[in-house]
């Protein structure tokens, strides 16, 4: 006799844990050569898109949808990105692209690629802002700085913290024993990959094992907290929006652009 399935994936009120032995693929719309691992949605009380896409050599990427902005990071492999305010980039190993809504002209994969993909209605800028802008860069071009003055504890900034972006990504790393300096709760929510490492980390009032390859959501307001256990450090990506006025970014975002 079989014995049962087993899987470390859990959905709590305000939070998701989703690891790889539960994921299911799909396609979407205009994507070519790729299949889909949708792990963060509305459907469960996000307020974004958080997945992988798994493409073959040559693979490409359909449009986001109107109104639109995207973020994709390759997890492995290569791709080839033409966009309207960045020209052509070529992006291998964590590098990355922001492209507000219409700008993507093409994403293809140059060999078999992993990308993590981060799609949500943009939020027009506030008066007197710049509107956000594509970029296309290497996460190793990228500077770690000290979190809260924590050598220990190091975060990458991947997208300016200006007015003009209505939300951020960021690569936070972990020696061995760091932790995070309290236990968080804010009207931010969060999309989460592990790219490295293991520990432990708090959602609400449960306490999971996490490593490299799994994924979160984090509602508003639910607690958290993280502490690196291990050998190596720990690293992370993750999403939060921000920039705007929690009354106007909200699920389905009123007055998206």
């Amino acid at each position: 006799m079989a014995l049962p399935p087993t899987t470390r994936t859990r959905l709590g009120a305000r939070h998701a844990v989703i690891t790889p032995e539960s994921h299911v693929r799909t396609t979407l719309p205009g994507w070519t050569g790729t299949r889909v691992i949708v792990t963060v949605s509305p459907q469960m009380g996000a307020g974004f898109v958080q997945y992988v896409a798994e493409m073959e050599a040559g693979g490409r990427a359909g449009a986001p949808p109107p109104g639109v902005e995207r973020f994709a990071f390759v997890i492995t492999g290569a791709v080839t990105v033409e966009d309207r305010g960045i020209g052509r980039h070529d992006l291998g190993h964590e590098g990355y692209v922001y492209a507000p809504p219409g700008a993507v002209l093409a994403l293809v994969a140059t060999q078999a690629t992993h990308l993590l993909v981060i799609d949500r209605h943009a939020i027009t800028a506030p008066a007197g802002a710049a509107p956000a802008h594509a970029l296309a860069r290497s996460l190793a071009d990228v500077p770690g700085l000290p979190f809260l003055g924590d050598p220990a504890a190091r975060l990458q900034t991947l997208i300016p913290d200006d007015l003009g972006f209505d939300f951020g990504m960021n690569v936070f790393t972990f020696d061995p024993g760091a932790c995070l300096p309290l236990v968080e709760s804010h009207y931010m929510e969060h999309g989460l990959l592990f790219l490295q490492g293991g520990g432990i980390y708090r959602l609400e009032d449960d306490w999971y094992p996490v490593q490299a390859g799994d994924q979160m959501w984090m509602g508003p307001f639910c607690p958290q907290w993280f502490a690196a256990v291990g050998k190596e450090p720990a690293r992370y990506l993750y999403y939060k929006n921000g920039n705007r006025h929690p009354l106007r970014d909200v699920v389905t975002a009123p007055g998206a652009e």
